[in-house]
């Protein structure tokens, strides 16, 4: 499939069509995502009419997000761009190819279709209704890739990217103006595939690593644990984050497969993901609570008894926030974007409304992100050798920051406990930055027992999530209706 572009495969695959709602509608099946009763209540198998049914609306869901009809990404040549902390400027053919050996080794999780049976259901897809679950997986996966893989790591196979185009366009333009054209990179950089290889339609074509990819990332060990990365992502019920365990999980929260998801709710199953898979014993994810990390509550999350340096448990934090009304609130997007600028952000979890993306960059004012929506077969990640094409994008796109949901969650990693202080230190100056007389979020020293929010964060894995307002300034507006916020 993808890595070297949605339109080269089948769009007849699986799954539903509308876009993704939030849960209080899920139930009335109305709306996106949702799913016929006779399908989603039983345990049965699906009958042929149903496959019929969900082939078509899945054909329809890669048509409506922009798989099969393309439209080219145009980025700027004379702006740097972000992308998970790193700075690209497209001046010249290495720096392209630099941004695209990071882009496309990003791990991408999209829909899937006929995959095992979701316990409880007749499903066999999340195409329609699992978009922020996608996300919230994409933004573990860019946590374990920094956790596991060697500093700047870049996948060997990473193909040319796709359906872009690099121009000089006037400086901070809130839209895709029409720029002065220049001659196109891809002349030159997307030849290690020949047009001969591609016409020819070769699988083996498409697998060869591209000229430019440093000897240093053909580890085959570090391969192997690339492999094993993606394969706790798979859509099988013994993954440790796939989406069968994640569905699972949402059951303590009161969500059932074929709802929507918040992005606080879906950084709570994160978290009780990983503390109780029998995979990581070195790593912890923390819930910041009420828009608050306390400092206290991550040193007890992360501090081993044995008294010594490597006594420190690696930790991803999540936060919940809240960043307007209805709307997002333009004073933070400049705080926004000094947060995506920092190295120890992982991404952040949103989107636009009813419609979930996985944010991990920027160039002027418009947000670069990974789509999980598009629809694609269930690859078996049981199999040794199962194929990694479709778990990398080389298609990036972008969207303006006016259109961002105001309810997102933003991850950070810090590896060891001096990270963790340097993590503090940088979020906060970035914080700073907002023009709002509260910031987006804060670090306070103590636990957050001092302040009577124990046990909505840490080691425990049990219970439902509690979730809360962020915003102070918006506590008197109308709220969106993409996640379980309350008032305090």
């Amino acid at each position: 499939m993808n890595s070297v572009s949605p339109s080269a495969v089948q769009y007849m695959v699986g799954g539903g069509t509308h876009e993704d709602k939030p849960a209080a509608q899920s139930r009335r099946h109305n709306g996106h995502g949702s799913v016929p009763d006779g399908i989603r209540e039983g345990s049965g198998e699906p009958d042929e009419v149903d496959r019929l049914k969900a082939k078509f609306m899945s054909a329809w869901n890669n048509v409506k997000y922009g798989w099969t009809v393309k439209s080219k990404t145009t980025f700027n040549k004379t702006s740097p761009l972000i992308l998970l902390g790193q700075s690209y400027l497209f001046n010249c053919e290495d720096e392209v190819d630099r941004f695209r050996q990071a882009f496309v080794s990003c791990v991408w999780l999209t829909y899937r279709r006929e995959f095992p049976l979701l316990e409880g259901s007749s499903l066999t897809t999340d195409c329609g209704w699992g978009c922020m679950l996608r996300s919230g997986q994409m933004l573990l996966a860019q946590g374990l890739l920094q956790h596991l893989m060697p500093t700047d790591w870049r996948w060997e196979d990473c193909h040319p990217l796709t359906d872009v185009d690099f121009e000089v366009l006037k400086p901070r333009s809130p839209s895709r103006p029409a720029g002065m054209s220049l001659p196109s990179f891809s002349s030159s950089w997307t030849s290690p595939i020949s047009q001969r290889d591609l016409s020819s339609g070769s699988s083996e074509s498409h697998r060869q690593p591209t000229a430019r990819c440093s000897a240093a990332f053909h580890d085959p060990q570090v391969e192997v644990l690339h492999r094993k990365v993606v394969s706790w992502f798979g859509d099988h019920p013994s993954a440790p984050f796939g989406v069968h365990q994640l569905v699972e999980l949402g059951k303590e929260s009161g969500k059932r497969a074929g709802d929507w998801y918040g992005p606080s709710i879906v950084a709570h199953m994160m978290r009780k993901a990983v503390a109780r898979t029998t995979e990581f014993h070195n790593l912890a994810v923390y819930v910041a609570q009420d828009c608050t990390v306390y400092k206290g509550d991550v040193m007890k999350l992360c501090e081993l008894p044995e008294p010594d340096e490597t006594s420190w448990k690696s930790v991803i934090i999540l936060v919940p926030v809240r960043l307007g009304g209805e709307s997002l609130n333009p004073s933070y997007i400049e705080c926004v974007k000094n947060i995506l600028k920092l190295k120890c952000c992982i991404g952040i979890i949103g989107g636009k409304p009813k419609h979930s993306l996985f944010f991990i960059g920027f160039q002027d004012e418009q947000l670069l992100y990974l789509d999980p929506h598009y629809c694609q077969p269930v690859v078996d990640v049981t199999q040794g050798n199962f194929s990694l094409e479709s778990f990398h994008c080389s298609s990036p796109r972008k969207m303006n920051f006016s259109r961002m949901d105001p309810s997102c969650t933003i991850g950070f990693y810090a590896q060891t406990k001096k990270d963790f202080e340097s993590l503090c230190s940088a979020v906060s100056e970035a914080l700073s930055s907002s023009k709002e007389k509260y910031p987006i979020f804060t670090f306070v020293e103590g636990k957050g027992q001092n302040y009577g929010l124990e046990g909505q964060s840490g080691g425990s894995t049990d219970g439902p999530a509690n979730i809360f307002s962020c915003n102070r300034m918006s506590r008197n507006n109308k709220r969106g209706s993409t996640d379980e916020f309350v008032l305090l």
